[in-house]
């Protein structure tokens, strides 16, 4: 959600919008249970510095009544631009958020893009739209690539002043401990005022020949970190 543009940039209707998607059915129905639910919290469990952010953004009808009415609404309509570039299943993921939304009082019109030029004409474009990140191997990097204040890339357009100092002063921390108080603050506050929504980390499975092997996999991208061609040996 692009925070800098009605009725997203209230941070109520954001958080609406969040407990309005059934993660579990998405997980289930387009991926088909393979993977994480998220939580609204780029950094990925497998991620170093990396914490589970209270409270848990479920499917929750009441909660999103609750936060609409305290944005001084009754109901809301939103529309979401989706493309299977964007990710594969996409479209299918919202259209099933837009079952969900409407249970709970939200009229979510899914706009469904062209693939050709969608991250050029739609992506940080339009105020609602679907994206994929691949993995980071640091919370410094997921965070500073697509939320820091001053990235070309942060698509939710969101700039929260104690955050980006967080996250410079956590770069040259060297006490372990006090860096990940930095980087859990960081995400607390992502999770509770950004503009992201964070459906699932999805899990990359890889089938292969036992005439190869490998050491422990990579986990930031598929194929070993697309690294395959350099550290798989033939067995």
């Amino acid at each position: 959600m692009n925070v800098t543009v009605p009725p997203f940039d209230n941070q109520d209707v954001r958080n609406a919008v969040k407990f309005a998607v059934d993660r579990e059915a998405i997980l289930k129905k387009v991926y088909g249970g393979i993977g994480t639910i998220g939580n609204d919290n780029p950094v990925a469990p497998s991620v170093k510095f990396a914490i589970d952010p209270e409270p848990i953004h479920h499917y929750d009808p009441a909660m999103v009544r609750s936060l609409l009415k305290k944005a001084g609404l009754s109901n809301l309509k939103i529309s979401l631009s989706a493309a299977d570039a964007a990710f594969t299943g996409a479209v299918d993921a919202a259209a099933l958020f837009k079952e969900s939304a409407a249970k709970a009082g939200i009229d979510l019109e899914v706009v469904r893009e062209p693939n050709d030029a969608y991250w050029d004409n739609v992506w940080l474009k339009k105020p609602f739209v679907a994206s994929q990140w691949l993995g980071r191997p640091t919370a410094d990097g997921v965070l500073t690539l697509a939320y820091a204040e001053d990235s070309t890339q942060n698509e939710t357009f969101w700039k929260n002043p104690r955050f980006n100092e967080l996250l410079v002063n956590a770069r040259s921390e060297l006490d372990d401990k006090k860096r990940a108080a930095m980087y859990a603050e960081c995400q607390q506050l992502l999770h509770d005022d950004g503009g992201l929504i964070n459906l699932v980390f999805t899990t990359y499975v890889t089938a292969h020949s036992n005439k190869v092997d490998h050491g422990t996999l990579l986990s930031n991208y598929d194929m070993d970190g697309f690294r395959i061609a350099q550290r798989w040996w033939a067995a």
